[in-house]
């Protein structure tokens, strides 16, 4: 009786090698196509970050959009790139540079504690009032480069959101106590009173072609809405401004000189008349 090829043993064990070969094959195809998924769905993500970072990147270095103004405006619109902190979220915020001319006890120093009330307004006083700060044209620029670049610290120094930034000039630097009663030379009186109108005329024909708004002590004690024009001239949201400043003056003008009555004949008659019926008791 001859053996049955097919049922032969060999043949039996090569059959079964070969499904388990097979058998193999699929679970290394499988485990391949999984890492392969893994691996992928790994790249597409990190591809996707680098995407949202440079994105991120692009809109953090993006310029500051122009502000909404008037084209006549756009020259003193100022973006300062301060060197010592970073404006953060109010870069792109403009700020106006300002400078506060003005004589002598002509009340400046109340008019700048109202305008440093406002959250958004820096004044920095008389900066050059300081002899080292005007001694030579560098170090007059390397001053205003460190007020006008908000870099410059002070009592007024606001912060990042600051609008509005300037200085107080002084136009003459006499100095007068307030806890004397001048005596006043009558004789020069007139010729001192043309001497500074004739400053301010000149001041103000110097400016003229720079944007610029004339305030008088009387505006600022009569009118109130006149502050609500000077905030609107800085381009800052209005507010109530207030001053912690005493004043030293009180009571009327003929208690604050010591020749009054020479005051009065002097004047009388002239342009200057009205200054003799000033009474600021505010």
């Amino acid at each position: 009786m001859a053996d049955d090829p097919f049922l032969n043993k060999d043949n039996l064990m090569t059959k079964s090698a070969k499904k388990s070969s097979s058998v193999y094959r699929m679970v290394v195809l499988m485990i391949v196509m999984v890492c392969g998924v893994y691996i992928c769905s790994i790249c597409l993500k990190q591809l996707n970050f680098q995407t949202k970072s440079r994105f991120l990147s692009i809109v953090i270095d993006r310029p500051c959009e122009p502000p909404n103004i008037e084209e006549w405006e756009a020259p003193y619109v100022h973006f300062p790139g301060p060197q010592t902190y970073s404006r953060a979220e109010c870069r792109c915020n403009p700020v106006r540079y300002f400078a506060i001319l003005s004589m002598q006890r002509s009340g400046s120093g109340w008019f700048e504690t109202l305008l440093n009330s406002h959250i958004n307004i820096s004044s920095n006083g008389e900066i050059f009032s300081v002899k080292v700060r005007k001694s030579n044209a560098s170090t007059i620029l390397d001053t205003l480069d460190k007020i006008y670049n908000l870099d410059w610290y002070s009592s007024a120094a606001k912060n990042e959101c600051t609008a509005a930034v300037g200085l107080k000039w002084m136009l003459n630097q006499a100095e007068i106590l307030a806890r004397y009663k001048p005596f006043i030379n009558s004789t020069l009186l007139i010729p001192n009173l043309r001497q500074v109108e004739d400053m301010s005329t000149q001041a103000l024909e110097y400016f003229k072609s720079t944007r610029h708004i004339v305030v008088y002590y009387e505006d600022l004690v009569q009118n109130r809405t006149k502050l609500e024009e000077i905030q609107d001239f800085l381009r800052v949201p209005r507010r109530n401004l207030e001053s912690r400043q005493v004043k030293i003056h009180k009571g009327p003008l003929s208690e604050q000189v010591e020749n009054w009555k020479d005051m009065e004949k002097t004047l009388k008659g002239t342009k200057y008349e009205s200054f003799l019926y000033g009474d600021y008791r505010k």
